[in-house]
């Protein structure tokens, strides 16, 4: 399989699984094992950010119209709906923030194909979805709490097996928020952070005078990017109706599938647990 067969497959893979909550990161460490891919650490990281930043923009053109009326309340410069919204996501943007800045090079380790931590995160990822189609359904909207709430939960999503939109949107309904609401909250709260994400890269690869990729791997990435942007927009509209139609659980039990596989494979190649196995 080419290497850019293998960046459509992962893009496809990341448009279906970041709205949907069965964890697109974790998703991708399965496919990366499945198609015997051999980028780990910075290299991986950097597929999975610009794939990210692919579902990041469909999540911009799916919600087009609210982001005009926000950026449009904002010229107003006034303390009104669209401004009190921003804030609320800028507040749940700072844990996640806080653990990239502060992690960074312990993520990136995480990112290597890790099926163990994959299958134990997807368990999390579960038990969540479970609990979520049991809550009651209420009009409450997003508080200041609830926002530093629901941003913890995003900072720990970066582990991957652990749905970012499923932790979010779960987090979100269980402390009572409106379904189609936390839904909408939690795909615009990770738009800024991707762009930040791509932004600091980009810096970064400037400031090194150091390309961020080679010629083949750009073409890789820009494919991967396609895949991911196309069906990232199918799956955030689609996520919406289900979020809003409590049919979160039928996506529990795939994860715990899932887990369950993963868990094996690790023990079936010879992976022990971390802490325990023999040196």
């Amino acid at each position: 399989m080419t290497e850019i067969v293998k960046s459509i497959v992962l893009g496809v893979v990341q448009g279906l699984t970041e709205f949907l909550p069965v964890s697109s990161s974790g998703h991708l460490e399965i496919a990366k094992y499945l198609m015997d891919s051999q980028a780990v650490g910075e290299q991986s990281m950097l597929m999975t950010v610009v794939l990210h930043f692919a579902t990041a923009l469909s999540t911009v053109v799916v919600f087009q119209k609210e982001v005009l009326e926000i950026i449009r309340g904002l010229f107003q410069f006034k303390a009104n709906e669209h401004f009190w919204f921003c804030v609320k996501i800028v507040i749940s943007m700072i844990p996640a923030v806080l653990v990239g800045v502060l992690l960074e090079s312990q993520i990136e380790a995480l990112f290597d194909r890790q099926l163990l931590l994959v299958g134990l995160m997807l368990i999390l990822t579960a038990v969540l979805l479970l609990l979520v189609d049991r809550a009651k359904c209420t009009e409450k909207p997003v508080s200041i709490l609830d926002s530093i709430i629901i941003g913890i939960s995003q900072a720990i999503a970066i582990l991957p097996g652990v749905s970012r939109s499923g932790a979010t949107i779960s987090t979100s309904v269980l402390l009572g928020i409106d379904r189609e609401k936390a839904a909408k909250f939690s795909f615009l709260m990770v738009v800024p952070l991707i762009f930040g994400k791509i932004g600091k890269d980009v810096f970064d690869a400037v400031q090194a005078n150091e390309p961020m990729a080679t010629n083949g791997e750009t073409i890789s990435l820009i494919a991967g990017f396609a895949a991911a942007f196309i069906t990232g927009m199918f799956a955030c509209t689609w996520m919406i109706k289900l979020v809003k139609g409590s049919k979160l659980s039928y996506f529990s039990i795939y994860c715990f599938v899932v887990a369950a596989l993963c868990i094996f494979e690790h023990f079936r190649i010879g992976g022990g647990i971390p802490g325990l196995s023999s040196p």
